[in-house]
């Protein structure tokens, strides 16, 4: 893995672990990737010699720390920030053709719901649109149609 993209594969797992779907031990991996891929720093090489057993309990004490060494954003659990990252991490996927559209409303309707992030709004409004297919004119694939569209846009909405 080149340095360009384990940092990113780490600003992304940092970011779905502030939103609970990426594990400590995962964190702990990416730290390891960096390290290999060149990036280092006092806390980073805290950070990759977490144990995996005990990665829950000691990987976010030295989480902060260890991203600011490779200058990513530290995002606290459950917060907005965390979620708009999160959210623009998978809407990144889904562009890529890595993840399916349908699969990133589900995620933005439960993980995030209705009337909580606007930047997820329109997603969660799809995931809805997706139920109702059968009963209307709309097919499957204008819906994923739509939902590539707010992906885009939703990646563009700021830098990452």
């Amino acid at each position: 893995m080149n340095p360009n993209e384990a940092l990113h594969a780490m600003r992304d797992a940092v970011a779905l672990w502030s939103v609970g779907d990426v594990t400590a031990a995962d964190v702990v991996r990416h730290a390891c990737d960096l390290l290999v891929a060149g990036h280092d720093g006092p806390a980073l090489r805290m950070l990759a010699a977490v144990s995996l057993r005990h990665a829950d309990d000691e990987m976010p004490d030295v989480l902060e720390a260890a991203l600011a060494d490779v200058r990513l954003p530290y995002y606290e659990r459950g917060s907005r920030a965390g979620q708009e990252a999160a959210l623009r991490a998978l809407a990144a996927r889904v562009v890529a053709e890595t993840m399916s559209p349908s699969s990133l409303t589900a995620w933005a309707h439960s993980k995030i719901g209705h009337d909580r992030l606007p930047l997820a709004e329109r997603l969660v409004q799809l995931d809805d649109v997706y139920d109702c297919v059968e009963y209307s004119v709309t097919t499957d694939e204008d819906v994923d149609a739509e939902v590539v569209a707010e992906a885009r846009r939703i990646m563009q909405s700021t830098s990452r």
